[in-house]
């Protein structure tokens, strides 16, 4: 027996499988830098095709393009903010929305949901997340428009009409479309994707560190709040990230409920408008080439506002990691 080889004892793999296995790595290493690369690529051109596509209108109106709420192909006069305020605005209201939403369904299927009812709760989550977006947009213009239109719009003017922020808030006219329900069919949207990732990340954690937390007379939100959450805050960010982004750049859904009206809208219930919406109505019918120019130039600014919300989003997780064990 001591005349054998130990399995961790170099000479017990032969030269050739570790010359072989060296190649592999090798390649392996090639292989994936090179996908990489692809990746960064793809993202250069599409910014550099943007900027060629929309240099016309950037040349012709200048930093003016984002802060001039007109836009009238008739006259070739074209401004981005009224598109711009209706994407944030949306997209920030989906998301108070549907963060705190995502995150009570996360920790109750990982936390506090019986055992049975687990897997029927995140099977309905995924076959929300699986739902066309065409198909949220038309049950957002038959279904919940005219919901919000009766019941819930005319509550909400009635209760904060007279307050000074709330009452300019939630004014306007009934009609059931605008950037309030827009809003509140991408938080619908956005939910099934946040809570899906939260509970997957919240799965992950040891179970050991909650037990210990429990043992230690720890009650659950203390155990969500000290253990849960600063193991999983990646995971989650991401979670969130990955909502905003589909909030930010989502079409179809936003162009049946959001109004497309190029004006900005003096109360959630007025229409609005926003860059994808204007992109889905408006590509097909660009004639002239400023016309199709502006167009571009707003798919460059969605870009530009993606690419600014990852950086935040990467700085944010910098920050957190660097007070880790203070």
């Amino acid at each position: 027996m001591s005349d054998m080889i130990a399995p961790e004892s170099p000479q017990a793999f032969p030269t050739g499988r570790r010359a072989a296995g060296g190649l592999g790595d090798r390649i392996f290493h090639v292989v994936t830098a090179t996908c990489a690369v692809i990746v960064l690529a793809l993202i250069a051109g599409i910014a550099v095709s943007l900027v060629i596509g929309a240099w016309p209108a950037l040349s012709k109106f200048g930093f003016g393009f984002l802060l001039s709420s007109e836009w009238n192909p008739v006259t070739d006069t074209f401004g981005a903010l009224v598109a711009i305020f209706g994407t944030l605005v949306s997209s920030a209201l989906a998301m108070v929305i549907a963060v705190p939403v995502s995150f009570g369904i996360a920790l109750f299927i990982t936390e506090l949901s019986p055992a049975w009812l687990r897997r029927p709760i995140s099977t309905a989550i995924e076959l929300l997340a699986a739902i066309p977006s065409i198909i949220y947009g038309m049950w957002g213009l038959f279904v919940f428009a005219p919901f919000l239109s009766d019941y819930v719009q005319p509550w909400l003017n009635g209760a904060f009409g007279d307050l000074p922020v709330f009452g300019y808030l939630f004014s306007g006219p009934p009609i059931g479309i605008g950037v309030f329900t827009a809003a509140l069919v991408l938080a619908i949207m956005v939910i099934p994707f946040i809570t899906a990732v939260m509970r997957d990340t919240f799965e992950v954690v040891p179970a050991v560190l909650k037990e210990s937390s429990y043992a230690l007379g720890a009650t659950t939100w203390e155990v969500v709040r000290s253990v849960i959450l600063p193991f999983t805050k990646t995971g989650v960010i991401g979670g969130i990230m990955l909502g905003l982004g589909r909030a930010l750049g989502e079409t179809m859904a936003v162009t049946f409920v959001i109004g497309n009206s190029h004006s900005i809208p003096n109360g959630l219930f007025y229409p609005g408008n926003s860059i994808a919406a204007t992109l889905a109505n408006e590509f097909t019918e660009a004639s002239g080439g400023l016309y199709t120019s502006a167009l571009i130039a707003l798919g460059l600014v969605l870009f530009v506002i993606t690419l600014i919300v990852l950086v935040l989003a990467r700085l944010l997780l910098m920050q957190l990691s660097s007070q880790e064990g203070r």
